[in-house]
């Protein structure tokens, strides 16, 4: 059988781009704000742009926290990228208000303190030894970002595989953590790199 993967609509995100790039490594990929279909498939995506409090809001209005939670629970495959990775931490802090998030990870997204913000182009990343989202890469591949606010407490990531990257300070690039696996970067965006991470990821729904 097909191997199915659900891209969340929640209103927000690349959702398309997301669709093609997964589409890509070979499996039956489905956009869709269903959230039996997102309960049931192989793998769910959580993509997100914006505002973290603007994502939340839509992932709250779906009703879709309590789906993410349980697969996560359940030791079904989630990935969470860009905004749809930093709403699975507690918190985020935009503009000096504080929005909760869905608690799947520890610590809060803050704002990077960097000269130049946001944060966009083209960066390497610096992988552990036991990453299996980044596994065959060389240690020069680059990824593509866009981002003006990121998870910097490492130290609460212990418990994860935490690839990191800098923009004047580092900060968390990729988590994985059981059956949750999240980026900073834009896979979709990230050409043969981005195609390596999912297609890596894949491998992990069967």
């Amino acid at each position: 059988m097909t191997t199915s993967v659900v891209i969340l609509d929640y209103g927000s995100g690349n959702l398309r781009s997301a669709e093609r790039a997964v589409a890509r490594t070979g499996v039956d990929v489905t956009v869709t704000s269903d959230l039996r279909a997102a309960a049931e498939a192989d793998g769910l995506v959580v993509p997100g742009v914006g505002a973290y409090a603007a994502c939340m809001a839509g992932i709250n209005e779906l009703g879709a926290g309590p789906v993410i939670a349980e697969r996560v629970a359940a030791g079904r495959p989630v990935l969470g990228i860009c905004v749809g990775m930093q709403i699975m931490f507690d918190s985020g802090v935009e503009h000096g208000v504080q929005t909760a998030g869905l608690g799947l990870l520890p610590g809060s997204v803050t704002r990077l303190q960097a000269r130049r913000i946001p944060h966009m182009g083209w960066n390497t990343v610096t992988v552990p030894d036991g990453s299996r989202l980044l596994a065959g890469l060389a240690g020069d591949t680059r990824f593509y970002f866009v981002h003006s606010y990121a998870a910097q407490d490492l130290g609460a990531l212990s418990h994860a595989e935490v690839t990191t990257a800098a923009h004047d300070e580092p900060f968390a690039a990729v988590v994985e953590a059981g059956a949750l696996s999240v980026a900073q970067f834009h896979p979709e965006k990230s050409a043969d790199a981005g195609y390596a991470l999912l297609a890596n990821w894949v491998k992990t729904l069967s």
